[in-house]
């Protein structure tokens, strides 16, 4: 057995591009050799030639790459809606592929993904859920999943720290638009933060979600969200979101019987009380008492390894069976929790989960035939480190 991956990756964009420069001049993933580079535009096949490698293969067609047999292994970095295709090209040729977020625009072509998934289980597919391995989330799903603190009551999360100008709108015709991108920070932004929701608190039964479509910027999809989840237990959550505050949040509350876990910026709080709240009441005589708590700071690993975590895991996988950090299959739930979201904002009420699949593709459809691509500005940035532990 080779004791590395030849790795190739479609897209050299702005992700495309980092994960390309990581691997090849920082020696980022020891097991993964980059070997082979599609895109379709011949000027960043010719930018990468000097800022990569001369000595890398570039193809401008993917499945040409694809068919190459010149890589064991994918990386798939593309505008949104092509994910699961080039997903499933890879698995019809036994190619271990990563899919970067989201695993598609709709939950109808991920089901198709994942059926494919199921006829190569030989194939490594993991998903780019970097956001898993940071150490604040993996402790709250922890403390959560210990049962230590009893029943979640509610959750909050007001995620508004990534501000967008108008300039990063207009920097791709793809970008915010409904027949390029499929939506605005849910599918861009969030896909991680709806992951780690689900991958938490699991998944709600009912949402309602209230959405601003260009409120901040000059774009036809969402910029400003506001959604309400309900629970088969009864308890519920709230989940904000917006690129439109220019020095915004990010704070994840849940309450449980017993404690507040707090992960707010790079830090995680416990406030923890004496006892279950519903235990306490039982014996509680001051008309305006409070169990008693003690606010901790907890303690964590520290690792927070990110996209070189996912990307190491992978490798593991592919070469001695190793666990990932999020498997491929995984992508379905966090799009299915975005997609309920537009729904619900589209037709004005409340959506149940299971939703009716067909009835927002066809919604979608409807957006997509009236959308505007935009034209000018430059796809790629120069510097894309500020938005590399989340965003794209």
């Amino acid at each position: 057995m080779a004791d590395y991956v030849r790795l190739g990756i479609i897209g050299i964009g702005n992700q495309g591009s980092t994960y390309a420069r990581r691997i090849v001049h920082d020696n980022w993933c020891p097991e993964l050799h980059l070997t082979a580079i599609a895109d379709i535009n011949p000027a960043r096949i010719e930018w990468a030639k000097t800022a990569i490698s001369p000595d890398i293969k570039y193809f401008d067609d993917a499945i040409a790459m694809l068919d190459s047999g010149i890589i064991d292994a994918c990386v798939v970095s593309i505008p949104h809606y092509d994910h699961p295709k080039y997903v499933i090209e890879c698995m019809r040729r036994g190619i271990h592929v990563m899919c970067e977020k989201p695993a598609g625009v709709y939950t109808l072509q991920v089901r198709e993904m994942m059926a494919e998934a199921e006829k190569h289980p030989d194939v490594v597919f993991g998903m780019m859920f970097n956001q898993r391995t940071n150490c604040l989330y993996r402790k709250m799903r922890e403390l959560i999943q210990s049962g230590k603190y009893g029943r979640v009551r509610r959750a909050n999360w007001l995620i508004t720290n990534w501000y967008r100008s108008q300039y990063y709108y207009d920097s791709g015709d793809w970008r915010a638009t409904w027949s390029g991108e499929g939506g605005g920070v849910l599918l861009n932004q969030c896909p991680h933060q709806l992951d780690l929701w689900q991958w938490i608190l699991g998944m709600p039964c009912k949402v309602q979600s209230f959405m601003r479509y260009g409120q901040w910027h000059d774009i036809e999809v969402e910029d400003d969200v506001t959604t309400i989840m309900e629970y088969p237990d009864g308890h519920t959550g709230v989940f904000i979101t917006s690129t439109g505050d220019p020095h915004g949040s990010n704070r994840f509350e849940v309450q449980m019987d017993g404690a507040q876990l707090i992960a707010d910026g790079d830090d995680l709080y416990v406030c923890e009380l004496d006892q279950l709240e519903q235990d306490w009441t039982k014996t509680n005589t001051e008309p305006f008492g409070s169990v008693p708590a003690n606010v901790i700071k907890v303690e964590t690993d520290g690792l927070n390894p990110q996209h070189q975590g996912v990307f190491n895991a992978w490798a593991g996988a592919i070469l001695r069976g190793e666990p990932l950090v999020a498997h491929g299959s995984e992508g379905i739930n966090g799009l299915m929790l975005s997609n309920a979201m537009h729904l619900s904002s589209f037709l004005g009420k409340p959506v149940e989960l299971p939703f009716d699949e067909q009835l927002y593709y066809d919604e979608l459809m409807k957006r997509v035939a009236t959308s505007k691509r935009k034209t000018g500005g430059p796809a790629v940035f120069a510097d894309t480190a500020n938005s590399f532990a989340g965003t794209k």
